[in-house]
């Protein structure tokens, strides 16, 4: 039994879920790991009751004005809870649908980016590429210090060429000058006056003269008073002449060179997400609605004398392509070339078309210009769809600011950059010592925040890169990252599988900033299935027995060792008294799909072939090209074939292969179920069908004219007016997590009293949408009545719990579920289809994700269960258990970025760890002994 001190987090009676009312004590700033089966209770206790308790208690103690917008939050199912401190909850989702959030904003990189540039930039002139200032008397009399003692020079201010030149000239007499400097001579205002034709370029007020030796430090009253009437009168330019070299030397207060006007640096100017600062044509976003180049150009391997260019397809509008044939020699452009061979000189003519040669944008000119006709609105339409913005080319700010730069590089070129090559910059950046003075603190701050993004594994991602486009995994480290930044200490950190989506090379950079995020004083409590980091844990609370109404107990507490010693299914896989057994034999395949030359991302031009009708994994580093080569580009080229579609796919030559075997494809990644918070498992499987039908057969439901559609929490009818069938209001907090209430109306009983009347074998619709799969597979199996629907029922749900998801709630909202648990109902889905005709291309994204080893076991029957079905499997994996199992593999790397996107191995598991190059073989090794 842990010995309590004072300050630790002790919790009593937790009965959250399916927690059987349990007691423990966590010890303060210690790095804690929760461990157990899919389902044991892991999250209940550590977000659901102790998170829970932390959020609650915050909103206590806000005010009662406050309070009075927020609702009563009801506190967790426990008896108590002490020593809590500030909690931090880091989960696997993404946690914005903002299009404007980059990783570099979450970050908050970017934000001292910005201040960087804001405070020495350096302006560079489009044209001549001259070093942009504003000018003052100093600058002038600096320039002047550096004559020869014998130059003449004068002080002059340039005409003003937005007034009458006779004007101007009569407005200098009334102010009391008398010459100009016209022509390179000296010349008197009213004999100019008489001129009629006065070139006003060549037209300078005199202001003075001098000769270099005539001031000294000591006196420069009148040169400076010269100087400043030049600026005034010259509107904020002055020119400096030099007799003995006929030269002029320009001066501008004006932020002003070769006759543009630039913005100052300014932290706004760098913002996408203030007006000064975005780019007008797509407001910040980076993508416009225009002409997509890949619908346009959906097959990069053809040339233009092949058809590469669809629009330019069809009796009428191949005139275009025979007019681009016929004339292509006069810019020698190659007609016979695959457009992805073309270099950016020929893409350039052959979009915008050069002398008479018209390329691809004009022809879309040509259709805008006859858009009143209904078959050119039509054809515009098919070929438009978001595509990168033309005028800041998606870096999201004003094309001005490529002319702002620090060490030779604007702000466009770093946020593009890969995170690793950033570093090195930032590192490497030589600036002068008053630069260094003002960026000090800057480029401290800089260079520690992405260090933690390096240490998380996540050196391949670039600033630029859209938030909603980042995986769980990586959503999570990138907030881990961000908390290290901001130094918080005192806190508790609450993180749901870090190491998601990490290959076993990266966890131990992951250790190491759980360590540092620990070792400022925080308390860390992670839920986490991986070994690795259960070894470095001071303590690990291993809940079980096993899931569902069979967990909710907490089966050991203590450290690494003294787990391997215990009595736990997690012991047993970890001490080897259990493993998942290595097939006794690899599946031999004849059939495949053959891309080659893809060159996606950081693809390299790799050719690569995918097994049909066998199990086969994708490994490799994280930032490897994994997720390009299989859902960018095998999933959607497929696609397009077995469905006609011009859907655009990743770059790459040519695709081939048995497409005759594949009746269609299917990519089960860890995307939500369902887009509302009312989809659950068991509408997703169409369980839930037969039950509202059940329910609906019952004599008193028909009695009452009921129909199937009452029993649904989708439309109106008999759910809860008030809750919307959800059994639960959302409060939005806008500075925290968001709050659930119970609805009032219905108690979460999401359906009105009349249909809750109604009982089948003594429970109501609510109660059986509050029992877990695996009760209600057996509620239904023990049923007296209507045995034929009840079958039907168990028919449904029975491929989710051979998934894994026994323990899992029949109404349990979608929104609940992690990413893994989304992805396995969806495999369940397909588990419960039974037609043997379909050949189906499935592609899984990390199905091991919040999967204990005892859990993989049961994930890897139903995977072999596809593929002994006819199905072909390809799953992109980091676990070294599944991949052990696959019958091919297909490994990425080495690195992760621009040093990754080649084929390190092909072959079965047996050789890759053979392979010395592949770190995927050196972890996995281990599993082969």
């Amino acid at each position: 039994m842990t010995s309590i001190k004072s300050g630790d987090i002790v919790i009593k009676g937790a009965r959250t879920h399916n927690l059987k009312n349990i007691s423990v004590t966590i010890k303060r700033n210690s790095f804690t790991v929760f461990t157990g089966l899919s389902g044991s209770g892991k999250s209940s206790l550590a977000f659901d009751t102790i998170f829970a308790e932390g959020q609650r208690r915050y909103v206590e103690s806000l005010s009662s004005y406050a309070r009075q917008f927020l609702g009563k939050i009801e506190k967790p199912a426990v008896d108590s809870i002490t020593g809590i401190s500030p909690a931090i909850a880091i989960e696997q989702k993404v946690n914005t649908r903002n299009p404007r959030s980059t990783v570099g904003t979450s970050t908050e990189i970017y934000e001292y980016l910005k201040l960087l540039f804001a405070r020495i930039g350096v302006t560079h002139s489009i044209g001549s590429n001259v070093i942009v200032k504003r000018h003052n008397h100093e600058d002038v009399i600096q320039f002047l210090k550096g004559i020869k003692e014998s130059e003449r020079f004068l002080i002059l201010a340039p005409a003003l060429t937005g007034d009458n030149v006779g004007v101007w000239l009569k407005s200098l007499v009334v102010k009391g000058f008398s010459r100009v400097f016209y022509k390179n001579e000296i010349q008197n205002i009213e004999e100019l006056k008489q001129n009629k034709s006065i070139d006003i370029k060549s037209l300078y007020l005199l202001i003075d003269r001098f000769k270099g030796n005539e001031f000294n430090e000591e006196d420069l009253t009148g040169l400076t008073d010269s100087i400043q009437t030049a600026f005034y009168e010259g509107q904020g330019k002055c020119v400096v002449y030099l007799n003995d070299s006929a030269k002029f030397k320009s001066f501008n207060k004006d932020f002003e060179h070769d006759g543009i006007t630039y913005p100052e640096p300014s932290l706004y100017l760098f913002s996408f997400n203030n007006p000064l600062g975005a780019c007008k044509e797509c407001e910040g976003f980076g993508s416009v609605i225009g002409i997509d180049p890949e619908l346009v150009i959906p097959n990069k391997t053809l040339s233009v004398y092949d058809g590469a260019v669809a629009c330019w397809k069809g009796d009428k509008m191949s005139e275009w392509q025979e007019h681009f044939i016929m004339n292509a020699s006069s810019v020698n452009f190659p007609i016979h070339s695959p457009y992805s061979a073309l270099n950016e000189i020929d893409r350039e003519v052959l979009w915008m078309g050069k002398g008479s040669l018209r390329g691809i944008n004009e022809f879309f000119r040509f259709l805008e210009q006859n858009a009143y006709k209904i078959q050119y609105r039509v054809m515009i339409s098919r070929y438009r769809g978001k595509t990168v913005c033309p005028n800041c080319k998606g870096s999201r700010l004003r094309p001005e600011t490529k002319q702002i730069r620090i060490g030779g590089k604007s702000i466009n070129e770093l946020v593009t950059m890969q995170v690793k090559e950033l570093y090195e910059f930032i590192v490497n950046l030589k600036l002068s010592k008053r630069e260094e003075e003002i960026s000090k603190r800057l480029l401290i701050e800089l260079k520690s925040r992405i260090s933690y993004l390096l240490d998380v594994g996540l050196e391949y991602l670039s600033l630029n890169r859209a938030s909603n486009s980042l995986s769980g995994g990586e959503s999570q480290r990138i907030q881990l990252s961000t908390s290290l930044g901001s130094s918080l200490v005192g806190s508790m950190y609450i993180l749901d599988e870090p190491s998601i989506g990490l290959h076993p090379r990266d966890t131990e950079r992951l250790i190491s900033v759980l360590k540092k995020l620990n070792n400022l004083g925080n308390t860390l409590i992670v839920v986490e299935h991986d070994e690795d980091i259960m070894v470095v844990a001071d303590e690990i609370i291993d809940l079980g027995p096993e899931a569902g109404l069979n967990g909710g107990q907490i089966v050991f507490q203590g450290n690494a060792k003294e787990l391997f010693l215990s009595d736990t299914l997690t012991s047993d896989y970890l001490t080897g008294k259990k493993v998942i057994p290595i097939p006794s034999s690899r599946r031999k395949w004849r059939n495949s799909i053959s891309i080659s030359n893809a060159y996606a991302n950081n693809l390299q031009n790799i050719n690569v072939k995918i097994p049909l009708q066998i199990l086969t994994c994708v490994s490799g580093v994280s930032g490897s090209g994994k997720s390009t080569l299989i859902k960018e580009i095998l999933y959607k080229s497929v696609f397009q074939k077995i469905n006609n579609n011009t859907w655009p796919s990743g770059q790459f030559e040519k695709i081939e292969g048995d497409f005759d075997r594949i009746s269609q494809i299917e990519l089960i990644d860890q995307n939500p179920i369902g887009k509302s918070s009312r989809s659950n498992p068991v509408t997703y499987i169409k369980a839930y069908d037969e039950i509202r039908a059940l329910y609906s057969s019952l004599p008193e439901a028909i009695h009452r004219g009921l129909k199937p559609s009452d029993f649904s929490f989708n439309v109106d009818g008999g759910r809860c007016d008030t809750c919307k069938g959800e059994g639960e209001i959302t409060v939005e907090m806008q500075f925290m997590a968001d709050i659930r209430l119970t609805c009032d109306e219905c108690g979460g009983k999401r359906f009105k009293d009349e249909l809750l009347e109604l009982n089948f074998s003594g429970k109501n619709i609510s109660e059986i949408l509050d029992l877990t799969i695996d009760e209600a597979i057996t509620f239904f199996e023990e049923a007296l009545i209507m045995k034929g629907r009840c079958a039907k029922i168990c028919e449904k749900l029975s491929p989710l719990r051979e998934v894994g998801l026994g323990y899992v709630k029949l109404g349990q909202s979608s929104s609940t579920l992690s990413g893994g648990e989304a992805q396995r109902v969806k495999l369940a889905y397909f588990l419960s289809k039974k037609s043997e005709s379909d050949s189906i291309l499935f592609l899984f994204d990390e199905p091991s994700t919040g999967l204990h080893f005892h859990d993989i076991n049961k994930l890897l029957i139903s995977l072999n269960a596809l593929v002994n079905r006819g199905h072909s499997v390809v799953i992109i994996e980091h676990h070294p258990d599944i991949i052990k199992s696959a019958d091919w593999i297909v490994d990425l790397g080495p690195e992760g970025g621009d040093k990754g996107g080649t084929i390190v191995f092909e072959g079965i598991p047996e050789e890759l760890i053979k392979n010395k190059e592949s770190y995927t073989g050196k972890y996995l090794a281990n599993k082969f002994k």
